[in-house]
């Protein structure tokens, strides 16, 4: 079999190794791997720099991604949930079954700090699978772990109250990348307003043709909380899924609706604050009866629900752009640039 191994050195460090098959142990099986989702998490983990979360403690190497379709080839001893010939995905954080997350979970985190999934073959512990969807291809199978997770549980799960999110509601969705392209076809399936943001025309363009209501080129406009305003006649944004960071996170507390939720989920903008003054989040969440929530992916008992919701609305994950296993560090390559519109896959 073969994997790539990253040392934290960059793309270009990235090398294709062959190493011997492992074999199942009890309670394990064996997974041919046939495609591999990109998160932007994988771009950071192979350049060092995601060293933000305290319970992921740095290892020596790591095989990269943590997001694959497959088929299962063997079984272990005492494996009771498998059979050969199943597809499967894995789980992004395997012990998260139910619930919050905890630290202790985080820690079994696949692609960092446990080894990831850019391989021909990897072995599993039985409970770290789910089993496929079987009206999306394998390429979009493997997007689901991530992207699709998050944004599902951005729009589902992380109210104070429980509640759903959808009809008669606006949803805020910043960038075309894999989580905010995944946001607009579970928003839009919920029966949600789309508001999507871009710095181009030809994407905003794509995804109105994928349901969203309405496109703000940030570019041309750069107060772009206040367009949300006026598109939303003075309501605001109910749901925000806030994959800006330092950057944007202004322009949400801006234009999120009274009572709002403003999922922060991803930093593309940065780590780094803006200069000037430190903004009250204090003051700010209180004078709108905001929630201001972090988090990361969601449990497996929420995944389920997800793939479930797929299934019965018939939504296939949008797919930027194939790569072949021998072109591995192209594909991250086009990732990191930036291009891409939905998600950038890996086929084995």
């Amino acid at each position: 079999m073969q994997h790539y191994i990253s040392h934290f050195d960059g793309i270009d460090g990235l090398k294709k190794e062959d190493v011997p098959m492992p074999s199942p142990g009890p309670g394990q099986v064996l997974v041919q791997i046939r495609a591999i989702s990109l998160n932007y998490r994988d771009t950071e983990v192979i350049n060092g720099e995601y060293n933000h979360h305290r319970a992921i403690k740095q290892v020596p190497s790591i095989i990269p991604c943590s997001d694959m379709c497959g088929i299962i080839q063997s079984i272990g001893e005492n494996v009771t949930k498998w059979n050969v010939g199943d597809r499967v995905l894995s789980l992004f954080v395997p012990d998260h079954k139910t619930g919050q997350l905890t630290e202790s979970a985080l820690a079994t985190s696949l692609g960092l700090p446990q080894q990831g999934v850019l391989a021909t073959h990897r072995v599993f512990a039985e409970d770290a699978l789910i089993e496929a969807p079987r009206h999306m291809s394998d390429e979009e199978a493997c997007t689901l772990p991530i992207a699709s997770v998050t944004a599902w549980m951005a729009i589902n799960g992380t109210r104070p109250l429980g509640q759903n999110g959808g009809r008669g509601e606006y949803i805020l969705l910043q960038g075309t990348g894999g989580v905010s392209i995944a946001g607009l076809q579970i928003a839009k399936a919920s029966g949600a307003k789309v508001i999507i943001t871009s710095s181009s025309d030809g994407k905003l363009a794509r995804a109105k043709d994928l349901g969203a209501d309405f496109g703000i080129n940030y570019r041309e406009t750069p107060e772009w909380a206040n367009e949300v305003m006026e598109i939303t006649n003075g309501h605001g944004a109910d749901i925000i899924l806030e994959t800006g960071g330092s950057q944007t996170m202004d322009q949400s507390f801006a234009c999120a609706a009274y009572g709002g939720l403003i999922n922060c989920i991803g930093y593309t903008s940065g780590k780094t604050q803006a200069s000037g003054e430190q903004k009250n989040v204090n003051l700010l969440t209180l004078s709108r009866s905001l929630t201001l929530k972090g988090f990361v992916n969601g449990p497996t008992d929420r995944f389920e629900e997800l793939i479930k919701f797929e299934e019965r609305h018939g939504i296939h994950p949008v797919i930027c752009k194939v790569f072949p296993f021998s072109q591995a560090r192209d594909a991250f390559k086009y990732l990191e640039s930036g291009s891409h519109f939905g998600k950038v896959v890996i086929r084995v």
